[in-house]
């Protein structure tokens, strides 16, 4: 099972709605996929008209009183299922500060759930905590939706100089730029410095587009809502481009 963490420092970068059409569209192409919604604000929860588990608290889950295929539900798309959030994952770095080795916790956790999917999508809440780490340790990419703005590019450079010195150096990063508006010059001076900077960065840009802003309102997956439109046809480019790294790097790592 390959893990996929979505995630970044800054809050409102697009996230949750990142994570919801990949997952979704991943799951279209035939595998068996798991969103889990480590967010506490529940927003992908939210997105695919999940419900909080009233049993699926972080204490529980890192005490080992529930399981997580015990909370796994059926988001209506095929091949696609749901953690949902709950409140209490707010205090998740407070559980894992707890327990033994409390960085490899996540990983450990998701052992359960590989003989039943091919991947595991995390969607990650904002910060930096004992649990984004533990999302890093586990994860096997990390898709960052990034800001055309100084302070998310200076984000990238922290997480490249922490992955960097962990020694990470099979975690594959895959940052992009999210709600881009290429009408501001601004936009348009910092994508184009930062791809100078930053050869690692995906080709494909997610535009400031009020049909992405609306996937709250419809509650559903653009590919599945309007699978015809602009919007949708952007998250589809992303994943292909996502899903080719990802097979390239395990080809790489099978020769190897």
């Amino acid at each position: 099972m390959r893990i996929i963490a979505v995630t970044n420092i800054k809050g409102g970068v697009g996230k949750t709605t990142t994570a919801v059409n990949l997952a979704y569209l991943c799951a279209a192409g035939g595998a068996a996929t798991l969103l889990w919604d480590l967010d506490p604000q529940g927003g992908a929860t939210y997105a695919l008209r999940g419900e909080a588990h009233e049993r699926a608290s972080a204490r529980k889950l890192l005490s080992g009183q529930r399981e997580l295929p015990e909370l796994i539900v059926a988001s209506g798309y095929p091949h696609l299922d749901l953690l949902p959030a709950d409140f209490s994952y707010r205090n998740f770095p407070v559980h894992l500060a707890a327990r033994r080795h409390p960085t490899e916790r996540l990983l450990k956790m998701s052992r359960s759930l590989r003989e039943i999917y091919g991947t595991l999508f995390l969607d990650c809440p904002a910060g930096i905590s004992l649990l984004s780490e533990n999302v890093l340790r586990a994860a096997d990419a990390v898709i960052a939706p990034l800001l055309p703005a100084p302070l998310s590019l200076r984000m990238l450079e922290q997480l490249l100089e922490f992955v960097q010195r962990e020694g990470w150096h099979d975690l594959l990063l895959l940052p992009f730029f999210s709600m881009v508006d290429r009408r501001r010059a601004l936009h348009r001076e910092l994508i184009a410095s930062a791809r100078d900077q930053f050869p690692l960065l995906l080709a494909t840009e997610v535009p400031y587009w009020s049909q992405i802003e609306r996937m709250s309102v419809v509650r559903a997956p653009l590919p599945a809502s309007a699978p015809r439109s602009p919007a949708a046809q952007v998250y589809t480019t992303l994943w292909t481009e996502i899903d080719a790294r990802l097979q390239a790097r395990a080809r790489a790592q099978s020769a190897a």
